[in-house]
C-alpha cells in the first residue's frame, strides 16, 4: 500500500458520510415538509367530516318533528340530557322533554322548517353547534292558523357508539 491509499480511504469515507447526510436532511425535509401538510390536510378534512356529521343530526331532528315522528326524542337525547327552551321555566331532562313535546304536537304540527348554521366546534367527543332556524307550525284548532317564527338555538352532543346524540340545548324563538 502507497500513502495515497489510506488518505484515499479517508476521503472517500468523508465523501461517502457527507452523502448519507445530505440524503437523511433531504427525507427528513420530504416527511416533515410532505408529509406533514398532508396529515394537516386530513386532520382538516376529519374535522369537516365531524362537523358535518353533528350537523346533519340536527337536521335530522329537526325533520323528524316535522314529520311528526313521535319517537325521534328517544333516538336522540342521552338520557341525562339537559334542554332549556326560552319559554321553559327551568332546564328541563329527557322526560320532561318528551311530555312537552307530546302535549305541544297535540295542539299544533310544524309543517316548514330552515336551518343557518352559525358555528359548530367539535371536540374530541363533543360538539357545540349555535345556529338560527325559522319553522312554520300550524294550529290543529279549527281556524288552522299558521305562525312563522325565528330563533336561535345553542346545542351540545355527545358521540355515542350509536352516532351523535343531544346531551343538552338552549335557545328558542326569538
Amino acid at each position: 500500500m502507497t500513502k495515497l491509499e489510506p488518505q484515499l480511504a479517508v476521503k472517500i469515507g468523508v465523501m461517502i458520510m457527507r452523502t448519507l447526510a445530505t440524503l437523511a436532511l433531504a427525507f427528513a425535509a420530504v416527511y416533515f415538509y410532505g408529509v406533514s401538510p398532508a396529515i394537516a390536510e386530513t386532520e382538516a378534512d376529519a374535522q369537516v367530516r365531524e362537523q358535518a356529521d353533528v350537523w346533519a343530526q340536527i337536521e335530522r331532528q329537526w325533520t323528524a318533528e316535522e314529520k311528526g315522528d313521535s319517537k325521534w326524542l328517544d333516538a336522540v337525547l342521552t338520557d341525562d340530557f339537559s334542554g332549556w327552551g326560552k319559554g321553559t321555566p327551568a332546564p328541563r331532562g329527557k322526560s320532561s322533554t318528551k311530555m312537552w313535546d307530546r302535549f305541544n304536537d297535540q295542539i299544533s304540527e310544524m309543517v316548514a322548517h330552515e336551518l343557518y348554521p352559525l358555528s359548530i366546534v367539535v371536540h374530541d367527543d363533543v360538539a357545540v353547534a349555535h345556529y338560527m332556524y325559522t319553522s312554520a307550525s300550524k294550529s290543529k284548532d279549527k281556524e288552522g292558523k299558521i305562525e312563522t317564527r325565528n330563533g336561535r338555538y345553542t346545542d351540545v352532543l355527545v358521540r355515542t357508539d350509536e352516532g351523535w346524540k343531544f346531551l343538552a340545548w338552549s335557545g328558542g324563538d326569538d
